[in-house]
């Protein structure tokens, strides 16, 4: 004691204030709690009546049942909205957070057409340390402003200029594939994803990493290790806080994987945006422009121009979104037309017509005349959809269905079970494309097909996906025929940030002239 008295008065008052701000930090942690406290029981009273399908436990909710496996945690989602498909709506809490499942066009309406509701699941947060705030991850006037402001990029007539890179790494797919031709069946899934990877890199960002031919980039290697880190993060509630996650060997692996990503991107930015400078604002006219140089030149209401890492989000966002899911759905278009040979054959027949016996590159006027192959795709995208869930955080209360679903409740749009109900698609397991016959179109409800979302946060890329696939299963089809003797249940499918068949997609090719004759 008679030391503390030696201690000289300032240092006493530093001790003192040292104790306060403890106190109060302390104080202002436990308001928090008490505050989130409060709103989770708030939550739990407000949506007791919603059903469920266990009860959950205090704090940690249905966590202790929900799958880690992704393969096991999609099929179990899936169990779910087919075992209480009887019931509008079916409510999970993960954690401490309440989560509402969706898979009634009806209720899906509620939300998707909402001017309000436009917050993202804040399970897309995880995208944020690659993604930033752009398009897909932003919300209110930065995100409405940014869809103003891109939509002009998305024009049919900046579309047809990308039809060329199409065209080409389509052709060069068709060579890779050529060695398969009456051989074992084997999976083709990569060999399309790496095709779309190299589409993407040269319409967003002009720039050929030849991917089909060099598999091994490092930055090839970082997009898909990201997406998979990114995907374990999301299922994994001890991974969320990022004060713990450089902890972990994946958090480590995540900001190596970043620093990759970032770099590529960077670099590619700087060196367009010197080019233009150097030309006084144009680049060369024998270069092709990309998604990039429209953004370098893109500007808002007021004039202003996008940042250096405003352009970055948006382009970074175009690669993440841009090639997995119109890879997917080509994939899922193949697997379904070597399963179902007289669908193929009515695609043949089509592609006769358009193009004869000629193999010269398709033309936007050959895609629009390909009407029946437009309705495949689609058929397609409705049992196998790219997305098979999306989210949307709501920003205010809302009543679906008759229940009242609180504020900060996640809504999870089952695409993947909205597209089966039997009401809106009957025999929903059949691959039938003639259901997109416009005359089987009339009286179908608008929100029970939305493969690329609705409503105001619709996908802005889906005439490029739609293109891009039209273009490389045109190419593909005039040169093969395709054979699957794959059962669904053999799929393995595993609903991780796009649907994903976990054991790959084996088919076998024959050529198609020798197949016709």
């Amino acid at each position: 004691m008679m030391e503390l008295w030696l201690v000289p008065v300032g240092q006493k008052l530093l001790l003192w204030g040292a104790a306060g701000a403890v106190s109060l930090a302390g104080a202002t942690l436990l308001l928090s709690l008490l505050q989130m406290l409060a709103s989770y029981a708030r939550k739990w009273q407000q949506m007791r009546d919603i059903p469920t399908v266990a009860t959950p436990l205090p704090l940690l909710g249905h966590s202790l049942h929900m799958k880690q496996d992704a393969k096991e945690f999609f099929q179990q989602i899936i169990y779910y909205s087919e075992e209480f498909r009887h019931m509008p709506l079916l409510k999970l809490w993960i954690g401490p957070v309440p989560m509402v499942a969706l898979y009634h066009a009806e209720n899906v309406e509620v939300i998707l057409t909402s001017s309000k509701q436009i917050d993202k699941s804040s399970m897309y947060q995880f995208l944020e340390p690659w993604l930033g705030l752009g398009l897909l991850t932003s919300t209110g006037n930065k995100w409405r402003t940014r869809r103003k402001m891109l939509t002009p990029t998305f024009h049919f007539t900046i579309l047809e200029e990308f039809l060329d890179i199409m065209n080409e790494q389509a052709n060069i797919l068709v060579k890779k594939l050529e060695k398969h031709v009456n051989q074992e069946a084997f999976n083709c899934f990569f060999y399309i994803t790496l095709c779309a990877l190299d589409i993407i890199c040269e319409t967003a960002m002009g720039k050929n990493i030849n991917a089909q031919n060099n598999d091994d980039s490092e930055y090839v290697r970082a997009v898909y290790r990201m997406s998979d880190i990114i995907l374990r993060r999301i299922r994994m509630p001890w991974l969320w806080l990022n004060l713990s996650y450089s902890i972990f060997k994946e958090g480590r692996e995540h900001k190596r994987s970043l620093k990759i990503l970032h770099n590529f991107t960077n670099n590619v930015i700087t060196e367009r945006a010197n080019e233009m400078e150097a030309g006084g604002g144009y680049r060369d006219k024998n270069k092709r422009r990309a998604f990039l140089d429209l953004l370098l030149c893109a500007t808002d209401d007021e004039g202003n121009k996008l940042s250096h890492e405003d352009i970055r989000e948006e382009v970074d966002t175009f690669m993440f979104e841009g090639h997995d899911t119109t890879a997917a759905a080509i994939n899922w278009s193949l697997y379904l037309l070597g399963s179902y040979p007289e669908v193929q054959k009515k695609v043949d027949s089509e592609l006769d017509e358009v193009f004869g016996n000629s193999d010269r590159p398709a033309t936007l006027e050959d895609l629009k005349k390909l009407k029946y192959l437009d309705c495949v795709i689609k058929e397609t995208l409705r049992i196998f959809p790219s997305v098979p869930f999306f989210g949307r955080k709501l920003n205010e209360d809302c009543e679906v269905a008759g229940f009242k679903v609180s504020k900060g409740t996640e809504a999870l749009i089952v695409t993947y079970a909205l597209h089966r109900d039997p009401k809106y698609f009957p025999d929903p397991e059949e691959f039938r494309p003639e259901r997109f016959f416009p005359e089987n179109m009339q009286g179908r409800h608008p929100y029970a097909y939305v493969p690329f979302s609705a409503g105001p946060r619709n996908c802005i890329g889906q005439k490029f996906a739609m293109m891009e696939e039209k273009a490389i299963l045109s190419c593909l089809l005039r040169q093969f025929w395709v054979e699957s003797n794959q059962k669904r249940e053999e799929l393995g499918l595993a609903g991780e940030l796009i649907l994903r068949p976990h054991n790959g997609i084996w088919i076998k090719l024959k050529s198609r002239n020798a197949n016709e004759s």
